[in-house]
């Protein structure tokens, strides 16, 4: 029988959005997008790196609730507010992201509020990082 979690953090988006942070569907996770501010003490940094940091941070902690890891995110969806902070954003993506390789889409759009410079959304197959991966090169 198929099982489904649902997660909230308390964060009052999520009351007021009536969405949950993490949705798990039997191994299929999906995390919501998720932005930069520290769950306790409620900051946001103003450095676009470091809030990609704390997002990873955020993410990271969901997919614990779960038990999965960063390692088994097969797809990532990266919203960065300023284009001229993708190389920057996406410098630190690869570091966290390195031999995991999941498909991404990376865009541009304005974001909630302009404190906002990145935000994140995974999706993760529980297990996926325990498993023989075949990895290919093709020309397309």
């Amino acid at each position: 029988m198929t099982r489904v979690v649902k997660i909230k953090t308390g964060s009052k988006f999520e009351e007021i959005g009536s969405y949950s942070r993490v949705v798990c569907v039997d191994n299929w996770i999906y995390v919501s997008n998720t932005a930069g501010r520290h769950p306790q003490t409620q900051q946001i940094p103003e450095d676009v790196v470091e809030q990609t940091l704390q997002v990873f941070a955020n993410i990271e902690a969901a997919l614990a609730a779960v038990d999965a890891t960063l390692a088994d995110v097969i797809a990532s969806r990266v919203f960065i507010q300023n284009p001229d902070d993708t190389m920057a954003v996406m410098t630190k993506i690869g570091e966290k992201f390195r031999g995991i390789d999941p498909v991404s889409t990376v865009t541009c759009p304005p974001l909630g509020s302009t404190v906002y410079k990145v935000e994140i959304e995974v999706t993760a197959y529980r297990g996926a990082s325990r498993v023989e991966i075949e990895k290919r090169t093709v020309a397309l």
